[in-house]
């Protein structure tokens, strides 16, 4: 079992910048990816970005390509989301994600993640 707590979520102006974090703990050495996801009030949840453990390769939604930076600090299993110029539309609930199975791509697809944090609010206003 893998435990993922996630913060950092706020209220923030347009243009302004959060970083959230995700720390794991439990059977983290079988991760190998994690990922942000979010869901705004209404709409299905959607990818944000990824990153693997192994070599650290990103892989991010268009939408904020550009703006957001995903890492990981192994030593502490954390992951963090730095999250620049945001956006009204940047509005949701942001969740962490641990991918266990070693399978390169489909870094959008909810169902291939294995455990999920209980999500961290992050509202952004005009």
């Amino acid at each position: 079992q893998v435990q993922l707590v996630e913060s950092g979520g706020g209220l923030v102006q347009a243009g302004g910048s959060l970083r959230l974090s995700c720390a794991a703990s439990g059977r983290t050495f079988s991760s190998y990816a994690m990922g942000w996801f979010r869901q705004a009030l209404g709409k299905e949840r959607e990818f944000v970005a990824a990153i693997v453990r192994s070599d650290s390769s990103t892989y991010y939604a268009d939408s904020v390509k550009g703006r957001f930076t995903i890492s990981r600090d192994n030593a502490k299993n954390t992951v963090y989301l730095q999250m620049n110029m945001l956006k009204p539309e940047d509005t949701a609930v942001y969740y962490c994600a641990v991918r266990e199975s070693a399978v390169f791509g489909g870094w959008s697809m909810t169902r291939l993640y294995d455990y999920w944090g209980q999500g961290t609010q992050v509202t952004v206003s005009s």
